[in-house]
This record gives structure tokens, C-alpha cells and sequence, in this order.
């Protein structure tokens, strides 16, 4: 049994902890979990009977734990992480990785010269409709891609960055394309492969924070491709959607919902007897998308540990998502195309004040 500890008790550990909590990952459970706000720690220790802890020292000195959870605010990654693998445990870290490559260099550097393994959470990878996709595209039904597209329109208004004070702020949190879009810009990526520039624009449009509500880019792959970024959280009154469109010269695919969790369009030039199967059984995600996504996720960290097999998403795809969008806060603040790859000179995320 693979002992799991959280760091950092806010608002996505419900998600960690009801399914570690709620024995819902064969082969590992809740050992633990750790915050400074001791209320915070308190209420899920409570929930699910393990010790909650107030000091991160206290939690990493605890042997029985083999993992720990990173769920601390994006700019607290990296020394966190840092110190868990330091302490000889495998590392899970929530997205983004960090909000600097330097960082996310130090923490791979970290977990490689500790020998524990790093796995950065992109749970989306794990729907049923992405993953279906995915095999699509390692058929060649898409044949040569032309066109890639995510759009997410989504709301958060200001009593949501009101929760905490980092939220929304250059050095810890980033705004839209760092926190909310980052699962849809890794994907973009993951499906269409290496990115050779991006071009981006952004506003802060109804909400007083330091970094951005909403933006949109374009983007040039290195396959010949091109890629088109929306993202919001300026959306009133409610979500609206979070979407992922593959578009090749064989097929198109988008998959929908509010968490790319719903197929809406899968056509292909070469019909097969499966697209038919794939819109009846696969179509839909099961209900709670987030639980959903998590629990294949968690599920394949202890297929990884078990069996050491690769992760899906290591320190070296998370970093490879950050370099992105890195570069799209670059053109930001350049209002210039900016090449990928390249050394970050007037992005301000992840910059302390």
C-alpha cells in the first residue's frame, strides 16, 4: 500500500483527498496531510482519520509516508517540492509545476539526485473522450494537422481571488493561461507537438488582480500547424466550457463540456466500425469530471511506483507546458512574436515583488 501525504489544504485538496480519503485508489491511501492553517489541515484530517500536521519538517520526518502531494500555491512549488524529494519522497505536484524554468530545473535536478520519481498532474490527460482522441492521432486518422484550438470560458469573479491573498498575483499564482488553461495549453501541445513561436495578447478585464483575466494567442508548430488560444475567466454569470479542437486533413475532433469532457464533433475521412462505439460508450466522461480525471491519475502514479514504469507527465513534459507558457507572458509583455526556445526577459510570472 502506497502512502500518499498532502501539502496544502485548499481548494483542490477536496478533490486529493476524497479519493485517497475515500479509499477510491487501489493500492494507496491518505496518510496524512499538512498545512499552516491549521483549521484547514484539521477539517480534512478529521474527515478521513489521519494525523494533520502544521509544519511541512514534521510531515516529511513521518517514514511510514512514501509521497507527497504538492498542493501548496504555484509560486511555493518548488521549495516545497524540493524539500520533499530531499527527504526521499516521490513527489506529485499539482499544475503548473512552478511558475520559472530556473525552478523547474532545480526540482527536476532535485528529484533525479534524490532518485525519486516526479510527476507533475495533468488529469485531463486522463478523460475518456482526450484519451480516445489521443489514440486517434497514434492511428494517423488525423492524417497531417492543420489546425488546433482550446478555449476555456470560465468564471471567477472577485470574491474568488478574495479567498487568498495570493491568488491572482504574479509571484504566486499567475492569472488565466498559468492557473485555469494550463491543462488545455499542455494538451494542445501534447496533441500537436513542438511549438516554433507564439504571439499573445491579454487584459484584466473585471477583476482586480495583478496578472491577467483573459487572453488569446496564436501559435506556430514545428509539424506546420497552427494553434489558437481563448481563455477567460471574465465569463458571467457561470462556465461555460473548457474545449479542445484537433483538426487534420483526415478528420476533426472536438471534445467539449466544461472540462474537455464531452465529445461534440468526431468525423473522419476513413469511417471505421469503432466511431461508432467510441460516440455511444465514450462520448461523456462519468459524472464529476474532476474526480474522474484525478482518479486515473493517481491510479497510474501507483502503476508508475509499482511497476517503475514512465510517467506520462514527469518533470520534463510539466517543464516543457511551463516553457510555453512562459512564452506566451513573454509576448505579452513584448507584444511580439517570441520563438520558443528561449531565456524568459520581461515575463513576470513567478516574480517576487
Amino acid at each position: 500500500m502506497i502512502k500518499i501525504a498532502l501539502l496544502g489544504c485548499g481548494r483542490i485538496a477536496k478533490r486529493h483527498s476524497d479519493l485517497l480519503g475515500g479509499g477510491r485508489i487501489s493500492g494507496a491511501k491518505l496518510a496524512g496531510v499538512c498545512d499552516v492553517n491549521r483549521e484547514r489541515a484539521d477539517a480534512i484530517g478529521s474527515r478521513y482519520n489521519v494525523p494533520a500536521y502544521y509544519d511541512l519538517q514534521e510531515l516529511l520526518a513521518q517514514r511510514e509516508i512514501d509521497v507527497v502531494s504538492v498542493l501548496t500555491p504555484s509560486g511555493l512549488h518548488p521549495v516545497h517540492a524540493i524539500s520533499v524529494a530531499k527527504a526521499g519522497k516521490h513527489v506529485v505536484v499539482e499544475k503548473p509545476m512552478a511558475l520559472r524554468l530556473d525552478d523547474a530545473d532545480a526540482m527536476i535536478q532535485a528529484c533525479d539526485a534524490a532518485g525519486v520519481k516526479l510527476f507533475v498532474v495533468k488529469q485531463n490527460r486522463f478523460n475518456v473522450p482526450v484519451v480516445k482522441a489521443r489514440e486517434a492521432l497514434d492511428a494517423g486518422r488525423f492524417g497531417r494537422l492543420v489546425l488546433g484550438t482550446v478555449r476555456v470560458r470560465w468564471s471567477r469573479d472577485q470574491s474568488y481571488y478574495d479567498q487568498d491573498a495570493w491568488r491572482g498575483t504574479w509571484a504566486y499564482d499567475g492569472g488565466v493561461l498559468a492557473n485555469q488553461a494550463s491543462h488545455h495549453i499542455d494538451m494542445l501541445e501534447w496533441f500537436f507537438g513542438d511549438v516554433v513561436s507564439v504571439h499573445a495578447r491579454a487584459t484584466t478585464a473585471l477583476v482586480k488582480i495583478e496578472a491577467e483575466d483573459t487572453a488569446i494567442a496564436t501559435l506556430k508548430f514545428r509539424n506546420g500547424a497552427l494553434g489558437i488560444i481563448e481563455a477567460t475567466t471574465a465569463l458571467r454569470p457561470k462556465d461555460l466550457e473548457g474545449s479542445l479542437s484537433i483538426m487534420g486533413e483526415k478528420g476533426a475532433v472536438e471534445i467539449a463540456g466544461f472540462a474537455v469532457n464531452q465529445i461534440r464533433h468526431w468525423s473522419f475521412v476513413d469511417e471505421t466500425e469503432s466511431d461508432n462505439e467510441v460516440m455511444k460508450n465514450y462520448s461523456v466522461n462519468p459524472p464529476n469530471v474532476y474526480g474522474f480525471g484525478h482518479q486515473a491519475y493517481y491510479e497510474h502514479v501507483v502503476d508508475c511506483l509499482k511497476n517503475q514504469s514512465p510517467a506520462l507527465v514527469d518533470g520534463f513534459q510539466g517543464r516543457k507546458s511551463l516553457e510555453l507558457i512562459s512564452a506566451l507572458y513573454e509576448s505579452i509583455e513584448t507584444g511580439r512574436e517570441v520563438t520558443l526556445r528561449f531565456s524568459p526577459r520581461l515575463c513576470r510570472l513567478g516574480a517576487l515583488p
